[in-house]
């Protein structure tokens, strides 16, 4: 199973942010979209960082309320880790997990194509798992 099966099924759309937004700002959006991580895009669509839950919880912690009033580019995490539409999940989940983040953009061409996340691939894999063990039990029936 590839990425890109999992993004036909739950749908490409990511959210941006940009790096002048505030943490104010990309709380209030991570709250509306029930989401954990905003991707930060320059005005050409480029990926500039990513922005957790995480991001804002250690931002807000050291430096209280104030921290809503930084711009995300002090915040963000600038290294982002992508995928390919074509990468298998068994190995973006191993990404994720060696890489301690639960969020991981999927770029194809250069262009960012889509978002997954560490529960997306979790269901996907849980998903085949079950599918695999239907089929087990169908075969061990009908001998």
């Amino acid at each position: 199973m590839t990425v890109a099966m999992i993004l036909n099924e739950k749908g490409r759309d990511v959210v941006t942010a940009k790096a002048t937004d505030t943490v104010g700002d990309i709380c209030k959006t991570l709250s509306e979209k029930r989401i954990g991580a905003i991707l930060v895009t320059n005005a050409a669509g480029q990926i500039e960082g990513i922005v957790s839950e995480r991001d804002v919880v250690r931002v807000i912690g050291k430096d209280g309320p104030s921290a809503l009033e930084q711009s995300v580019d002090s915040v963000m995490t600038h290294a982002v880790v992508t995928c390919a539409d074509t990468d298998t999940v068994n190995s973006v989940m191993a990404r994720m997990s060696a890489g301690r983040f639960r969020h991981m953009p999927v770029v194809s061409g250069g262009k960012l194509v889509g978002l997954v996340s560490i529960g997306d691939i979790v269901k996907h894999r849980i998903a085949q798992i079950e599918r695999e063990a239907a089929q087990m039990r169908d075969y061990i029936a009908m001998a």
